[in-house]
C-alpha cells in the first residue's frame, strides 16, 4: 500500500448511544451527536462533543436515569430450554 491511497468513506451525520466502563460500571450516554462511517460503523465525535462526554463520565453531569444490566460470562453459558430465540 502507498503513501498516496485515498480513502473514500462516507460519513453520516447521526445521533448514537456512547458506551463506557468506569470502575466496573457502565455509562450509557444517549443522543450523542457523530459522524458515523456507513460501512463499518465507526464513530467520530467533534473535539467540543468529547469535552461535554468527559463531564458527564467525570460526574459532572446528573444522568436523567439508572438502568440495570444482567451480566454474563460467556464461558458459563448455557441456552435455558423453550427460549424464544
Amino acid at each position: 500500500m502507498s503513501d498516496n491511497t485515498v480513502w473514500n468513506e462516507t460519513l453520516i451525520e447521526k445521533n448514537v448511544t456512547y458506551t463506557i466502563e468506569i470502575n466496573g460500571q457502565f455509562v450509557l450516554i444517549e443522543n450523542v451527536p457523530a459522524r458515523v462511517n456507513i460501512d463499518t460503523g465507526e464513530k467520530y465525535f467533534s473535539p467540543e462533543t468529547v469535552e461535554r462526554l468527559h463531564q458527564a463520565v467525570w460526574g459532572k453531569c446528573h444522568p436523567v436515569r439508572t438502568i440495570i444490566t444482567p451480566v454474563y460470562e460467556y464461558t458459563e453459558l448455557v441456552p435455558k430450554k423453550n427460549a424464544p430465540y
